[in-house]
């Protein structure tokens, strides 16, 4: 029961912060402005964890590697804690149990990183219905403009609707489903005690 609860508590917590992390990124690459209520909202919550490592970490070509950088440490961190709360004693040491864990933080980010796109894509969709001119707007497409385009220049707007959403969350369902069926199989290369 208490392994259960801090489980719960570790994994949504953590990937929480992943995710602010992984948004901090991806608005920073998308050169979208922070200054609406959402941007200053993930730098209030991430900046006390960014800005001392920058001075380690600094920018790589304009990219705030940064936060890309304590993003996987933390998913790093979390599959360690994670595995260290079972009732089975793990081998962390092990070159297999190191390198099993370094690719289930990659795939953490992965996971995340289409999570917020699915949630960018599913906001952008209702804002056009109901609030075009918001300036969420411009955050939302920022995010997902990259990935809708080349959606677009393949299939136009069918009778005057544009189904490009709905093709790139079919694929972004497509490869979640394929991180949920990697991620236990890599976790199985983590070696136990003995």
């Amino acid at each position: 029961m208490f392994n259960s609860i801090l489980d719960f508590l570790i994994r949504n917590l953590l990937e929480f912060l992943i995710l602010l992390l992984l948004t901090r990124f991806y608005l920073q690459a998308a050169k979208v402005s922070f200054r609406h209520p959402l941007g200053q909202f993930v730098l209030a919550l991430t900046n006390w964890l960014v800005l001392p490592v920058r001075k380690i970490i600094p920018p790589i070509k304009g990219y705030d590697s940064t936060s890309m950088v304590m993003a996987w440490l933390i998913a790093l961190i979390m599959h360690s804690l994670l595995l260290a709360i079972t009732p089975w004693p793990y081998d962390f040491a092990s070159g297999s149990s190191l390198l099993a864990l370094a690719l289930t933080a990659t795939l953490e980010l992965v996971k995340m990183s289409l999570y917020l796109l699915f949630a960018a894509v599913i906001g952008q969709v209702l804002m056009s219905w109901l609030a075009p001119y918001n300036p969420l707007m411009t955050m939302l497409t920022g995010l997902t403009a990259p990935f809708l385009r080349p959606i677009q220049k393949i299939i136009h707007p069918i009778g005057g609707i544009d189904i490009s959403p709905l093709l790139l969350i079919l694929a972004i369902q497509l490869c979640l489903m394929i991180v949920g069926q990697l991620e236990p199989m890599i976790l199985q290369s983590v070696k136990l005690i003995g």
